[in-house]
């Protein structure tokens, strides 16, 4: 049995369970728990003060991680350490020290706007606000756009974070948000496409299809779609998904590669099949997650749902079969245990977040959800906290391109810490996550 109690101290919770009849406290102050819920032989209190600010001895640490703290608490914890490091309007990656309109931030403050609507709390929705407003102009503009290149609708990645306006839009229904998705969904019409019709990457990658490209601009599509009643747009997203999930499978496990270029013409492209040559675990997460999302979207009566919903099935129960014992899913997701490989968390959570909600919405069954959370506790074991007691998310992939996509590049990305690759996915994983 998990629970909260509110302690009147700088807004701060302690949390408690209840073992060998005794309720076991974990709190960020003793003394003043004490004071709130007097003593009592019955409870056992824990600080973790020494181990959250001084890295002190881990006493009863696994404990604190597993039956302690909640999810939505460890979400809202991966939320403080950005927040405290960064102000919104500094959140990277910057080019030429401006800040970027960037799928980094939008992935990360869609998690904290998920925490948001689970807590409530104002800080949380104040700083999505506060980003975006230093992106978008009075005018509904994105200040930061350009002609060309990465930051501009030339790229599939710019059109992500406008899965930020739309909750933007409903507490403060300021129109300004609305025309910032209209300006990303509809240039699509003319984005050009390889002969099937499926997104290029980008201009600068003709012909080239990544599975991080669902992620980029499947969501903001289908919820686009639905709130102007425009199913074109479904059926567009819907398209995307189906040519990934045909032309991407890796024959090996059953899973998809991180690219296909149907002309062959990309360096890492096979001349047989146009496709890359390895299973990239954080690129999986992406498909499976954004398809997650997306069918929140789709119509019922879309002759597409069911494909959609049969492939994310098969999908998922395919990735469990590559689950390490530890929990996670590793940086290349392969038969072999080849070495040089690691567990990757980033990936680890985007698979976690679909796992669970995939069960939720019934289109796994609900032995499933073990899986789910043994991919969550395998992440959690992974964190450790800073001298200062903020949350640490490491053995995270840094951004990674396609063109070195052989198993030597994947397993040589640096591993970071607080990537917002990472914490944008465990925020995520987090706010879909409900501890059992």
């Amino acid at each position: 049995m998990i629970g909260d109690i509110v302690i009147p101290f700088n807004g701060q919770q302690g949390m408690y369970y209840i073992k060998d009849g005794k309720k076991h406290v974990i709190c960020f102050n003793e003394e003043a728990t004490r004071k709130f819920l007097g003593d009592n032989d019955d409870i056992m209190f824990y600080d973790i003060s020494p181990i959250y600010y001084q890295g002190g001895i881990k006493v009863y640490i696994e404990e604190m991680k597993l039956k302690g703290i909640t999810p939505i608490e460890y979400g809202r914890m991966a939320c403080e350490t950005i927040m405290q490091k960064y102000e919104p309007e500094k959140l990277p990656p910057y080019y030429d020290g401006e800040g970027l309109f960037c799928y980094n931030q939008g992935l990360f403050l869609s998690g904290v706007n998920r925490i948001y609507q689970r807590t409530r709390e104002q800080k949380l929705f104040d700083y999505v606000k506060v980003w975006v407003d230093s992106h978008v102009d009075e005018d509904g503009k994105i200040i930061s756009e350009s002609e060309n290149g990465w930051c501009s609708l030339e790229h599939i990645d710019f059109r992500q974070p406008g899965v930020l306006m739309y909750p933007l839009y409903e507490e403060t229904k300021d129109e300004r948000y609305l025309m910032v998705v209209k300006h990303l969904v509809e240039s699509l019409k003319d984005y050009p496409t390889n002969s099937k019709g499926g997104f290029w990457h980008g201009y600068i990658r003709p012909n080239q299809m990544l599975l991080d490209g669902l992620y980029m601009a499947g969501p903001v599509t289908v919820m686009y779609a639905d709130k102007y009643q425009k199913p074109e747009f479904f059926d567009m997203v819907a398209r995307q998904v189906i040519l990934m999930y045909e032309n991407m499978k890796d024959e090996k496990t059953g899973l998809l590669v991180q690219g296909w270029d149907e002309t062959g013409v990309a360096e890492w492209a096979s001349q047989e099949n146009g496709k890359s040559q390895e299973v990239w675990g954080r690129g999986m997460g992406w498909y499976v997650a954004a398809l997650a999302d997306i069918l929140d979207y789709i119509p019922v009566e879309n002759q597409k749902r069911q494909k959609l919903i049969a492939i994310e099935k098969e999908l998922l129960e395919t990735l469990v079969k590559y689950q390490d014992k530890s929990g996670r899913w590793a940086e290349v997701i392969d038969t072999e245990n080849r070495e040089g490989n690691w567990l990757e968390n980033s990936g680890s959570c985007l698979i976690t977040y679909a796992l669970a909600k995939a069960v939720k919405k019934g289109y796994l069954d609900a032995e499933y959800y073990e899986y789910a959370r043994k991919g969550y506790e395998g992440v959690i074991g992974s964190l450790y906290y800073d001298e200062e007691g903020r949350l640490q998310i490491g053995d995270v992939c840094t951004g990674t391109s396609i063109d070195g996509a052989c198993y030597e590049y994947y397993i040589s990305r640096k591993k970071a810490v607080n990537d917002l690759h990472g914490s944008g996915a465990f925020v995520l994983m987090c706010s879909e996550f409900e501890y059992k």
